[in-house]
């Protein structure tokens, strides 16, 4: 990823870039896995992807923790914004996006012509609706930083207008995630059913699985499937399973073991998202045994990035330096990259007085591919320093009640990985609704908002290179590495998105040959 990914460049008066809704449909943010041929229309892609019944959830503005729930959800209804190629974001349901001079008031055009699945036109009053019900969830605040619901109106039929409290050049990035628009008042009990605006409509949905139909008056542009099937599965050995046998034609965010198999085979297609998802260590900083920075520092001397790149990832990724965003055209590699020294940790945990007799519990899950593995090596490492830990395996639904968020030492992992700011507004400013790790940094949030509010490239960069090396420094991540997003596919499937994050679930351009 190049500086020209970056989707502002800004002009004296704060005036920004507009977005094409058509780069949507096949163009900015189409990148995809390999043309195979002219595309053709037709046929039902049979998908996997990984989740657990205990997690399930059908609400587009609840948390997602199942792969499955993203991609059905993200194919039947639509965000304002999308990731692109050219552009770090272009419009999806949004064709237009601007700000006023402070960079504080943003307007958002509806796209013309864009209706829900059951015919009715998608309004500025339905934008709102969702907007702001999407503010009001528990995660609402790290979805929409710096905007309240009151702030979130209409101007005519399809313009919407977002207010921040403060300056903020990047409000089209941070609309991209989880902006899905539903019908104004949608009752609560029929949400789960509740008409999208995407290229594909729900035909039918039992306990995770799901067969989505084309939507041929898609917004969009054109659409080359009839049908999605996708599954969802509990493990990724039984996706992989499934993939080898024929009974799928995609395996979904496989894991770099699914791929190593696979890379000897010539019926199945290897591809591969580079420095996909971050999958960082979390140590609570506000108390425990983590608070004081120099544990922080010492856990992040002792772990070995090489060994946990080549051993959980076989190979597929990269090392990481405790920065989230690697993918950011602004990403400081200029940081000098943190080694192993066993030594220098020694003396910090020593001079914090750190309690050696005690078995700390790294609290881990297996949503994805070598999460849990992560967690094994690294109590492993962890004892070559005389630190005990002990690794405590949670089923997903109980570790999004009861530890995440709250608990003082667990894994996670991120899919989305193209900017620093996006993290710093979800996870690390204070107050931020999903402060994994209950961090908060005076010198941390001024910087944050002063990137937010410089308009001028080389500013930026400086501020943002300073606001990089505070988390580096002192934030509770420890990000030891970047695993490759890996899916598995059949031969015959052509168009499958490259990009990371949510651009990895945009599967209209997809299509089967004969």
């Amino acid at each position: 990823m190049d500086f020209n990914r970056r989707q502002m460049l800004w002009a004296s008066g704060g005036i920004g870039a507009a977005a094409l809704l058509a780069a949507c449909g096949g163009g900015d943010n189409a990148a995809s896995s390999g043309s195979g041929g002219k595309p053709r229309k037709g046929g039902t892609l049979r998908i996997g992807a990984l989740g657990r019944s205990s997690a399930i959830t059908r609400d587009p503005h609840g948390n997602q923790g199942n792969e499955s729930d993203y991609l059905i959800i993200a194919l039947v209804y639509d965000t304002l914004t999308a990731p692109g190629l050219k552009d770090n974001t272009v419009g999806r349901l949004a064709t237009t996006f601007k700000p006023s001079k402070d960079l504080k008031t943003w307007r958002f055009t509806v796209a013309k012509g864009a209706t829900f699945h059951d015919g009715s036109p998608v309004t500025a009053d339905d934008v709102v609706w969702s907007l702001r019900r999407l503010r009001n969830t528990p995660a609402g605040a790290a979805r929409l930083p710096g905007i309240k619901a009151d702030n979130i109106t209409a101007e005519g039929k399809d313009t919407v207008v977002l207010v921040s409290d403060f300056a903020n050049t990047e409000l089209p990035m941070l609309t991209r995630l989880s902006t899905f628009i539903l019908k104004k008042n949608t009752p609560e009990k029929e949400i789960a059913k509740a008409p999208g605006t995407g290229p594909f409509k729900l035909d039918w949905y039992r306990g995770g699985n799901a067969r989505l139909v084309r939507n041929d008056h898609w917004h969009g542009g054109k659409v080359y499937l009839d049908a999605i099937e996708v599954t969802m599965f509990e493990s990724p050995q039984a996706m992989a399973n499934a993939m080898m046998s024929g009974q799928i034609d995609v395996a979904s965010n496989a894991g770099p073991i699914a791929a190593r198999t696979a890379d000897a085979r010539e019926d199945i297609k290897v591809i591969r998202r580079p420095n996909d998802m971050a999958m960082p260590i979390v140590m609570r900083t506000s108390s425990g045994p983590f608070a004081d920075a120099r544990v922080r520092e010492a856990m992040k001397l002792v772990v070995d990035r090489e060994a946990m790149v080549k051993q959980v990832l076989s190979g597929y990724g990269t090392v990481a330096n405790d920065i989230l965003g690697t993918g950011d055209p602004d990403y400081a590699k200029s940081i000098p990259q943190r080694h192993r020294d066993l030594a220098k940790a020694k003396k910090l945990l020593k001079e914090a007085d750190f309690d050696f007799s005690k078995t700390y519990e790294l609290v881990t899950t297996e949503d994805i591919a070598g999460l849990a593995e992560s967690a094994t090596l690294f109590a492993s490492q962890a004892r070559e320093a005389g630190i005990k830990v002990k690794v405590v395996k949670q089923e997903s639904g109980t570790f999004y009640q009861k530890t995440w968020l709250k608990g003082d030492f667990y894994t996670n992992y991120w899919g989305t990985n193209d900017s620093v700011v996006f993290f710093a507004s979800k996870t690390m400013t204070s107050g931020a609704g999903q402060n994994e790790a209950d961090w908060s940094d005076k010198d941390f949030d001024t910087l944050y908002h002063k990137v937010l509010a410089t308009a001028e490239p080389k500013a930026r960069t400086a501020a943002l290179h300073d606001l990089q090396q505070i988390e580096h420094d002192t934030s509770g991540y420890l990000l030891w590495g970047m695993a490759d997003g890996i899916d598995l596919a059949a031969p015959k499937v052509h168009g499958l998105p490259t990009l990371p994050g949510y651009g990895r679930v945009q599967l209209e351009n997809v299509w089967l040959a004969p």
